[in-house]
């Protein structure tokens, strides 16, 4: 097993959702082919975070349209189960039609996005509106989300998408990776 594969985290909290340690077996490996031109993804995914980054952020303004929403949860170790402090948690994702537009120059992932650092306790949250499925309906709604723990290589894990909604269903559900644990998480209204 490589040394990337070793140091993955399990986001757990998902909306209630619970990963035990002992599933970090049924983890996929994180995917080294997304990293090439390592430093050109980073400049873009960290093209205007904040110099400090809270554990604790709000993604769309009160004023953007759309079904208002927090995501709260913990990065802990797969290894042992403990919290990891520190680790940078990148969410972009759609607004409510669906599109991403309207970022700023620079930028890959639009408006909608940003930065968390899990506090001592592991813990992170954010608050944003629920995103759309694309216009052309090929993806269900979904948050994108990056990792960068402290001195290691970014990468991603599963989307975060809402169980019951738009194409989640059980075909979508066997096809994950469940890179970071599992990203299907229930929406309390």
């Amino acid at each position: 097993m490589d040394d990337r594969a070793n140091r993955r985290l399990v986001l757990g909290g998902l909306g209630g959702l619970a990963l035990a340690p002992g599933a970090a077996h049924a983890q996929a490996a994180p995917r080294r082919d997304l990293y090439d031109g390592e430093l050109d993804y980073l400049a873009r995914e960290f093209s205007g975070a904040a110099t400090r980054i809270p554990s604790r952020i709000q993604i769309a303004a009160v004023s953007e349209p759309g079904e208002r929403m927090a995501i709260s949860g913990r990065a802990l170790s797969w290894r042992t189960g403990e919290p990891v402090p520190g680790v940078i948690i990148y969410a972009y994702h759609t607004d409510a039609s669906g599109r991403y537009d309207g970022g700023p120059a620079g930028t890959r992932h639009a408006r909608l996005r940003g930065w968390v650092r899990t506090g001592a306790d592991g813990a992170y949250s954010f608050t944003s509106i629920k995103p759309a499925p694309y216009p052309n309906r090929t993806m269900p709604a979904h948050i994108h989300l990056t990792v960068l723990e402290p001195g290691k290589t970014p990468y991603w894990i599963d989307d975060i998408v809402f169980d019951g909604e738009f194409r989640v269903d059980a075909a979508y559900k066997a096809k994950m990776e469940n890179r970071g644990g599992n990203g299907v998480t229930a929406l309390s209204r």
